[in-house]
C-alpha cells in the first residue's frame, strides 16, 4: 500500500472545507442548516462518479453509500461528519495550502495579529517537511472533519478502482450536525446496516480512541419581576443578577473547562442571554463516568435552588436533558473494532494510542445505539478555531489505515 494519495487528499479537503456548512444547535430541522446540503448533495455525486452502490442521501440528512465486498467477512461502516462548529467563524473558508513546512512560525495573509508557531504546538514542530492546510486567518479550516471525509472518499475511490483488493462490504456514512450532538439520527444504525463501523474524527497519528465524555446539556431559565426602574425599590428582581449569582456560586476553580485536563470532567456555560426581567443560561456538562456526571447535574441544580431561596418572588428552572455517553461501557465488553484497527496501525508501523477524548464523536452515539464504533485519527489539530492545521501526510496515513482495516477485516 505504498501509494500515494497525498495529491488526491490535499485537493479533496482544500475543496470541501471551502463549501459552508456550519451547523447551528438552535435550529430545529435535520440537517439544522441548508448549507450543509452543498457538500451532502456534493459527495453524493461523488460517490456515484466513483460506482460506489447504493448512494443515497436520507430524509435526515446523512449520505449513505456501499462498497460492495470482494471477500466475505463483517460488514464494516466508516463514518465522518460533514458540518463545521459553530463556536467560530466559519463562512467563507479560504484554505491554503503550504508546502514543505520549514519548521517556523506560520503567519496567516488575513490575520497579521495571528502566529502558529512549533513552540506553542508541539505535534507542529514533528511535522517538518509536510505539506500543511490551513485556513487565512479568518475563520476555522473545517478539517474537523473534512479531512475525514477526504480520507474516506480517497479510500473509498481507491477501493472501487481495484477490485483485486480484498476486503468485506463495506458502508460509508457522512452525517450532518455532529458538532451539536445530533450526527446520529435513531434509524442511523438500522440503515447503516454495520456489524461495527469506526469514525475518522481524529487527531495525531496513531490515536485510536474507545473512551469519550459522558455528555449532558442543561437550560436554566430565571424570571425575574419586572418593573420600571424608577418605582422599582422593594419591587424589581433583577433576572440578570440572578443569573450571575449562579455563575459565581459554581466552583470555577475545579470545574470548568480551562482549569480541568486527563479524565476530569467539567460544568462549562457556553451561552448566556436575555435581560433584567428574563435570563437564558446554558451549560453542557461532561464527565467519563456516569455518577460523576450525575453529581455535576446535581450540583448545577443545587446551585439554582440555593440562588431561588434568596429571592422567592423569582422563578428558576434548571432542566438537564442527555446528550451521550462513555462509548467504552459498549467497547470494552467486546473489543474486537479496537483490536482491529489496533493491529492494521501496527502492520503500518503505528503504534497505537489510546487516550481519553475530552469530548464526544457520532461514535459516541452509535456505539449506545448498537453500533461498536471507536475514532480514529485524522492529522487535524487546534479545532474550532482560526489556527486549525492539518498535515496531507498524516491524512494519508489515515487514508491507509482505513485501506488496512478493511483488508484485515476480510476472512
Amino acid at each position: 500500500m505504498s501509494h500515494d494519495f497525498n495529491a488526491e487528499l490535499e485537493s479533496r479537503l482544500t475543496r470541501y472545507a471551502a463549501l459552508d456548512s456550519q451547523s447551528d444547535a438552535d435550529s430545529p430541522t435535520s440537517p439544522s442548516t441548508a448549507i450543509q446540503f452543498g457538500l451532502l448533495n456534493l459527495l453524493v455525486a461523488e460517490l456515484q462518479a466513483i460506482g460506489a452502490a447504493d448512494v443515497t442521501l436520507t430524509d435526515y440528512g446523512t449520505v449513505l453509500a456501499t462498497i460492495p465486498g470482494t471477500a466475505p467477512g463483517p460488514t464494516v461502516g466508516f463514518l465522518a461528519h460533514v458540518d463545521t462548529a459553530p463556536q467560530f467563524n466559519a463562512t467563507g473558508v479560504k484554505p491554503r495550502v503550504i508546502r514543505g513546512y520549514n519548521g517556523g512560525a506560520i503567519s496567516f495573509p488575513d490575520n497579521p495579529a495571528l502566529t502558529l508557531t512549533p513552540e506553542d504546538n508541539p505535534y507542529l514542530a514533528t511535522k517538518v517537511g509536510h505539506d500543511l492546510v490551513t485556513a487565512s486567518g479568518l475563520t476555522l479550516l473545517g478539517a474537523d472533519d473534512k479531512a475525514g471525509v477526504a480520507i474516506l472518499m480517497t479510500a473509498a475511490r481507491h477501493l472501487l478502482q481495484n477490485p483485486d483488493l480484498k476486503h468485506p462490504p463495506l458502508r460509508l456514512a457522512f452525517t450532518p450536525d455532529e458538532e451539536i450532538g445530533r450526527g446520529v439520527n435513531p434509524r442511523l444504525p438500522a440503515d447503516l446496516r454495520a456489524d461495527f463501523a469506526y469514525t475518522f474524527d481524529g487527531g495525531a497519528v496513531g490515536e485510536i480512541e474507545f473512551e469519550s465524555f459522558s455528555a449532558d446539556g442543561a437550560v436554566v431559565q430565571i424570571t425575574g419581576v419586572s418593573i420600571h426602574p424608577g418605582l422599582a425599590k422593594d419591587r424589581l428582581v433583577n433576572a440578570i443578577h440572578l443569573a450571575a449569582k449562579i455563575i459565581q456560586t459554581l466552583p470555577q476553580v475545579t470545574l470548568t473547562p480551562e482549569t480541568t485536563q486527563g479524565t476530569e470532567g467539567f460544568i462549562h456555560a457556553t451561552d448566556m442571554v436575555g435581560g433584567s426581567s428574563e435570563m437564558t443560561i446554558k451549560f453542557i456538562l461532561r464527565d467519563f463516568e456516569r455518577d460523576g456526571l450525575a453529581a455535576k447535574g446535581a450540583l448545577l441544580q443545587q446551585v439554582c435552588a440555593a440562588v431561588a431561596a434568596t429571592e422567592p418572588r423569582a422563578t428558576i428552572t434548571c432542566t438537564i436533558t442527555p446528550q451521550y455517553r462513555n462509548m467504552r461501557y459498549w467497547l470494552e465488553q467486546d473489543m474486537t473494532p479496537v483490536d482491529l484497527a489496533r493491529s492494521a496501525a501496527r502492520s503500518l508501523g503505528i503504534e497505537p494510542v489510546s487516550v481519553p477524548i475530552r469530548g464526544g464523536t457520532d461514535g459516541s452515539r452509535l456505539t449506545e445505539m448498537g453500533v461498536p464504533c471507536p475514532n480514529l485519527f485524522t492529522g487535524m489539530q487546534n479545532i474550532h478555531g482560526p489556527l486549525e492545521w492539518v498535515s496531507v501526510q498524516d491524512m494519508a496515513v489515515a487514508t491507509r489505515l482505513c485501506l488496512a482495516i478493511s483488508a484485515a477485516a476480510a476472512s
